[in-house]
């Protein structure tokens, strides 16, 4: 509540000496979205857009998570390609970059936040291109050594023909006693996946 937040911002400005304390507020009923894509500094694909399972506020790696997207409408796909693409021209990435979003529905509509952005491979990549098809890892290894999106000849985003299910393999048997609820501190060894042409049997 406010009086526990004064107190510990307080305790955290001394803590500090002088230097910035950051504030991070949590996006209740959120929902997360993982997106890789490859950029050669002037094209950029984005093979994969995951729809996470759990709520934002589990870690990714312990989140299942579905290509394609299974309940976002197409209008806030799009934005969220839109501003990936953006990104990663603005930041001059070349080669992967990895964006988590949270998608909530607000008073005036889905609102797009972006939670973080890192100009490198993240662990969802195997993942996206079993499930598309797309080599992405060798795509962004060549872009990396000077070759381009267009020179590769991968000029659009691959469309999945069947819905893609990552799930997380978690560890609570083999470690009794720990917390089996899921936070922002990843827990999983390992994941799994399912393929269907529906959500609901690839889940």
């Amino acid at each position: 509540d406010q009086s526990q937040l004064e107190k510990f911002v307080a305790e955290a400005f001394v803590a500090a000496q002088g230097q910035p304390v950051l504030l991070d507020s949590f996006l209740e009923g959120a929902i997360e979205v993982d997106v890789d894509a490859v950029s050669d500094g002037t094209d950029v694909i984005v093979p994969g857009i995951m729809e996470h399972i759990e709520e934002a506020g589990v870690h990714s790696g312990d989140s299942a998570c579905a290509i394609p997207p299974y309940s976002l409408p197409g209008p806030m796909v799009q934005e969220i390609r839109a501003a990936t693409v953006a990104m990663a021209r603005e930041l001059h990435v070349i080669g992967l970059m990895n964006v988590q979003f949270a998608v909530r529905e607000e008073e005036d509509g889905h609102k797009l936040y972006v939670i973080e952005v890192n100009p490198r491979a993240s662990r969802t990549v195997p993942f996206v291109a079993k499930a598309t098809g797309m080599p992405v890892a060798k795509i962004a290894a060549k872009v990396m050594a000077g070759v381009s999106l267009a020179e590769q000849g991968v000029t659009e985003d691959p469309v999945p023909s069947h819905v893609s299910v990552k799930e997380s393999v978690l560890p609570f048997i083999k470690f009794a006693g720990v917390d089996i609820v899921l936070g922002p501190e990843m827990r999983s060894t390992g994941e799994v996946m399912g393929t269907s042409p529906r959500f609901s049997l690839a889940f």
